[in-house]
């Protein structure tokens, strides 16, 4: 027999959207769907990137940040993305969580209020202190990169 743990946390929001919260869409999601907050529609021309807004407020606990990630829906169908991907949110961040994006298409593309427009991923991070050392360990692969091991 198999059995699911699942460990949630409690995270403060704000919502100012008049949108639902941003949730994740199955039980095993790992990003939750935010949603355009706007007075008015922004219609994006091919090439061109905005700034949406989605209403939301957080205040994550230290250690942790969100990401705001492409809607793989939105990327594939009608060539809109993250610009800054992923773009991510501090935890000492108080202000309005916005999504950049742009338009990879070759037409318009219209961002209506309530619209999922991103994901945001909540992950947990170190922050890494610098050793100033003269030599690094050595390693089969050294200092190989982009490519090197082939296709």
């Amino acid at each position: 027999m198999t059995y699911l743990i699942y460990f949630t946390m409690q995270i403060k929001i704000v919502n100012n959207s008049g949108n639902h919260l941003p949730a994740y869409e199955t039980t095993a999601s790992a990003g939750m769907d935010i949603r355009a907050s706007l007075h008015e529609p922004i219609t994006l021309k091919p090439l061109q990137r905005a700034l949406v807004p989605t209403g939301l407020f957080i205040e994550l606990p230290m250690g942790f940040e969100a990401q705001i990630r492409p809607r793989s829906g939105l990327a594939i169908k009608n060539g809109v993305t993250v610009l800054n991907s992923p773009g991510t949110i501090d935890a000492d961040y108080r202000g309005e969580i916005k999504a950049i994006l742009i338009n990879l298409s070759d037409q318009d593309f219209i961002i209506n209020n309530g619209d999922r427009v991103a994901q945001m991923i909540i992950s947990k991070h170190e922050q890494a202190n610098w050793l100033d050392v003269e030599v690094l360990s050595e390693t089969l692969r050294g200092s190989g990169g982009f490519g090197h091991t082939g296709k």
